[in-house]
Formats: structure tokens, C-alpha cells, sequence
């Protein structure tokens, strides 16, 4: 059997968005809004994002570079307030391997006209197949997405 270990790590980011909370959480909770931004790179083949927005509902996607390996994202959303805050619990896989257990909440804070995001993550980093420096590189990738896709439905 292989050694097993596990890494703690957490992580808080804040982001500004010149948009109301109301458009930054309708990005996490309309699927097709969502699924503009939350992909990973151009290169990786993307299986379906299926997303049930509510307390206990799931979230799903997959993807990888071509011939593998396979990320896997599995979400339960555990508390939803909207236009405010969302709480969720998540797992990775790498192929059929569990990487890592997350709690991430979201806070949807008032900014002037704007938003100011804070997105704090509690992670356990499974066997070395995953690290906490490395979701959060990931995650700030995430945001600028999200940041490029509210840029582009904001008229000029």
C-alpha cells in the first residue's frame, strides 16, 4: 500500500468587480453564466458542467488535457443566501484517486456600485497528489475568468 498524508492548507482572496452582487452571484448560480468561466485551461477536454443551485444540491464538471489525467470537481452546496453569501463543500479526483476536501464559503460584499468578493477555502491535501499553493494559484485563475466574463456582459 502506498503512504498516505495529508496537507491542511487555507487560503483567503478578495477580489473587486465593477458590478453589483447581484450580477457577481448570479455568475456562481445560473449555469450557463458559470460554465463561461469555470473551465480549465483552453487545452483540456471539458466533459459536462451539471449545476443544481440550492442548499443540497450538486455541482459537477470534469476535464483534463488531452489522453489524461482527469480532474474531477464534486460540490454540495450547504448554505445559500442570495446576492450575499454561498457555502460549499467540494472533492477532487484525479482519475479515480481522491486529492483533496474542501469547505469554501463566499461573501458578496457591497462596494460602491461594485462588489468586493472574499473567498476563503479550508482544504486536507490528500497522499501529495494535490497542494494548497496549487488551488490557490487555481482558484485565482478561476476569479480572473470570472472577472473577463463579467467585463464582457458590462456595456462599454
Amino acid at each position: 500500500m502506498s503512504e498516505r498524508s495529508i496537507q491542511h492548507s487555507s487560503f483567503v482572496l478578495e477580489r473587486s468587480y465593477a458590478v453589483p452582487p447581484r450580477k457577481v452571484f448570479n455568475a456562481f448560480a445560473d449555469q450557463k453564466s458559470k460554465a463561461r468561466w469555470f473551465v480549465g485551461p483552453t487545452e483540456w477536454e471539458k466533459s459536462d458542467h451539471k449545476l443544481d443551485f440550492r442548499v443540497g444540491g450538486k455541482e459537477s464538471v470534469s476535464g483534463g488535457p488531452p489522453g489524461g489525467p482527469v480532474h474531477y470537481f464534486n460540490a454540495t452546496y450547504q448554505d445559500i443566501v442570495p446576492n450575499q453569501r454561498i457555502i460549499y463543500t467540494y472533492d477532487m479526483h484525479l482519475d479515480k484517486r481522491r486529492i483533496s476536501v474542501s469547505l469554501a464559503t463566499m461573501e458578496f460584499v457591497p462596494k460602491g456600485e461594485g462588489t468586493m468578493l472574499i473567498l476563503t477555502e479550508h482544504g486536507a491535501f490528500l497522499d501529495g497528489l494535490d497542494w494548497g499553493d496549487a488551488r490557490e494559484k487555481g482558484t485565482k485563475d478561476l476569479l480572473d475568468k470570472l472577472d473577463a466574463a463579467l467585463k464582457s456582459d458590462t456595456p462599454a
